[in-house]
């Protein structure tokens, strides 16, 4: 069975850094597309970044310069190194695993950031 975990979230000030982590479990993730995604107030989830089985990485524009998102197959974890964190990156933030092609998409728990001073 699959499983997610995500940690790192809470609250920091603006201009700070928090780094996000998400442990897969279940499956051999080196596979798979990882990625991250943001939920805010009020708001739709939406991809943040994810990093292809090929290496290809992808930020959305409001991230780019700010936010590192990095994996390890050997223990089946991406992270997410935010910096420069502004009031807007305030949301859950989710892990997501998935495999083009096929059904396999998976999500985490979801962990919150607050971004406020």
């Amino acid at each position: 069975q699959v499983q997610l975990v995500e940690s790192g979230g809470g609250l920091v000030q603006p201009g700070g850094s928090l780094r996000l982590t998400c442990v897969a479990s279940g499956a051999d993730f080196s596979i798979y597309t990882m990625g991250w995604y943001r939920q805010a107030p009020g708001k739709q989830r939406a991809l943040v970044a994810y990093y292809g089985r090929d290496g290809v990485m992808y930020y959305v524009d409001a991230v780019k310069g700010r936010f590192t998102i990095s994996r390890d197959n050997d223990k089946s974890t991406v992270y997410l190194q935010m910096n420069l964190l502004k009031p807007e990156d305030t949301g859950v933030y989710y892990c997501n695993v998935w495999r083009q092609g096929t059904d396999d998409d998976y999500w985490g728990q979801g962990t919150p950031v607050t971004v406020s001073s």
